[in-house]
């Protein structure tokens, strides 16, 4: 049976559902990692301004000498950038060393408020071929309805905080009736992996817990992005695409959110 998910469609392409998060991953560390995630095949690098680390994300994409269009490479504009929003992208992209990025977001809500005129930036950037695909990080659906009343249109993708313990059913309904799609950070970092619910799925499948977690995501359909510098764990959490949970798996671990 082939586990491995395809890629969930976006307007301006597809993103792959395990991707390797970059954020508090400094310099030769940075660099490294993601040279290694691309290595041993993932195809998914998410990255940010305000994580300071968009050149060594170029730097290891250049040297892997992957094609650029197998590659999705987002980042994320930081919230106090919104006047200079353009020139903020100009700057990523030539330190990420390529002429687009595949998804473009606000990394969060500028001064707590959807702030449509900052949407309108991501959207004529994407116009003009600069990012494929935009969206938002850390939105709730009433900012997310805010930018559709006043553009017409929704983000492509919500960046939130997504995991067992955290995750809300009628959020991610939500969020898929907006046409939305949701990606997942820190998904290891409140899960108790010692759960008895996760514990039994890792015994049945011969996998770790966090191994276990990240595919718990995929069988939702939640992108995920778990962090690492280190290239074991790096290994291990693209292991989640080799096997799935059974249904009574994924409800066992949904229970764990209470």
């Amino acid at each position: 049976m082939d586990t491995a998910p395809a890629p969930l469609a976006l307007p301006g392409g597809a993103i792959p559902l395990l991707g390797l998060g970059t954020w508090q991953a400094d310099g030769s560390d940075a660099e490294r990692a993601v040279s290694t995630a691309l290595q041993l095949g993932y195809r998914h690098v998410d990255t940010a301004t305000g994580y300071g680390n968009e050149a060594q994300v170029g730097r290891a994409l250049a040297q892997v000498g992957i094609d650029r269009d197998e590659v999705f490479v987002t980042t994320k504009l930081p919230p106090d950038h919104g006047d200079r929003a353009r020139r903020t992208l100009t700057e990523s992209l030539a330190a990420l060393g390529t002429d687009h990025v595949d998804l473009w977001l606000i990394h969060w809500p500028p001064s707590g408020q959807a702030s449509p005129h900052v949407w309108e930036e991501l959207r004529r950037a994407r116009d003009e071929g600069l990012a494929r695909s935009i969206g938002v990080s850390n939105y709730s659906v009433a900012q997310i309805d805010e930018l559709v009343a006043a553009t017409g249109e929704a983000p492509a993708v919500n960046q939130i905080p997504w995991s067992p313990v955290d995750h809300d059913p009628a959020l991610l309904a939500a969020h898929r009736e907006r046409g939305v799609v949701v990606e997942g950070y820190s998904p290891l970092r409140r899960t108790d992996l010692s759960a008895p619910a996760i514990v039994a799925a890792a015994r049945a499948h011969g996998a770790t817990p966090a191994q276990v977690v990240l595919r718990w995501h995929v069988e939702h359909g939640v992108v995920v992005i778990p962090k690492s510098v280190r290239r074991e764990r790096i290994e291990e959490n693209l292991g989640a695409l080799g096997f799935a949970l059974t249904p009574q798996e994924v409800a066992a671990i949904d229970a764990l959110a209470g």
